[in-house]
């Protein structure tokens, strides 16, 4: 039996002795911005022309809350609609048609060129100009089709609209052309590529600037006011104008405001997280793409098969 030999004992290195970095610039910054904010905060509640007991009173007023309904509502289909016809912009934008593509260039330059404010102005005008909208005996008075809530509407989902379109497009040109060729390879057609495949990659870049757009939409529906749309802002400054607490008012509806950003903003963050799931940052798929898509293709059919229908 050979014997060998015995391991040198180990010696443990010397515990490094790590001195923390000294952040005094920091914590004196931190400092000053809390005392600023802080004086701040005290000079604004201790205001003796700030009527807060109108501000509590108001808060939860019930034509308050109606009116933050209507900027809900506003904000909401507003969005949905203006993310539908954006989709549809893109994909003319990127046509190889060039009668699509000049129809939605056009409708961006019509859109982007012009104030929204000008534009919900315009449609609430719009009986000035067509008292009567249908073709003959079929047509109907202007003003009664077309609300204050209708021109806020038309006009915020108009606009809203050619934003979206820019955004979607930004966000298909990101999804590598590879996998596009790849389904087509796999017998897919240019539409179900479309929905089915670069669509859902695409929302990785497009959920972001997506989520801005809701928050901006959201105060953007202020804007209405100028129409008398009910909104949020359009009771607040009634109220304030009646009762001569303009100011307080307005503390109301910020309130709200923030309320309803804060949620937006959460909602944004956990939609980015679901769509960035089981990726690495946004990247595109690798090399196994085509070989996966064709796994997910519904058993028993072929991707020939699957493109047909």
């Amino acid at each position: 039996m050979t014997m060998t030999a015995a391991s040198p004992e180990r010696v443990r290195p010397t515990p490094i002795k790590a001195i923390p970095v000294r952040r005094t610039g920091q914590w004196i910054s931190a400092a000053i911005v809390v005392a600023l904010v802080g004086a701040l905060v005290w000079t604004v509640a201790t205001n003796d022309n700030i009527q807060w007991p109108v501000v509590g009173d108001y808060l939860f007023n019930s034509n308050i809350l109606r009116g933050g309904v209507t900027t809900i509502q506003l904000t909401v289909l507003s969005m949905v609609l203006g993310v539908v016809l954006g989709v549809v912009l893109a994909v003319m934008r990127l046509s190889r048609n060039p009668v699509l593509r000049t129809v939605s260039r056009a409708y961006l330059w019509l859109f982007r060129g012009t104030p929204v404010l000008v534009q919900i102005v315009l449609w609430f005008n719009l009986g000035l100009i067509f008292p009567r909208l249908g073709v003959g005996p079929i047509s109907a008075d202007t003003n009664s089709l077309i609300s204050a809530f209708g021109a806020a509407l038309l006009a915020l989902t108009l606009n809203e609209a050619a934003y979206m379109a820019e955004i979607v497009r930004g966000g298909i040109l990101s999804v590598d052309k590879g996998q596009t060729e790849a389904a087509h390879a796999l017998g897919l057609t240019s539409t179900k590529t479309m929905r089915r495949i670069v669509l859902p990659q695409a929302m990785r870049v497009i959920v972001p600037p997506t989520g801005n757009e809701v928050v901006t939409m959201l105060k953007t529906t202020s804007l209405v006011a100028v129409i008398g749309a009910q909104d949020l802002f359009t009771e607040a400054q009634l109220y304030g104008s009646k009762n001569f607490t303009t100011f307080e008012m307005l503390l109301v509806a910020s309130f709200w405001y923030l309320v309803l950003t804060t949620v937006l903003t959460f909602a944004q963050s956990r939609l980015e997280q679901r769509f960035a799931r089981g990726t690495s940052q946004g990247a595109p798929a690798g090399p196994g793409f085509a070989a996966r898509l064709h796994a997910n293709l519904r058993p028993g059919r072929t991707a020939t098969q699957g493109a047909s229908r």
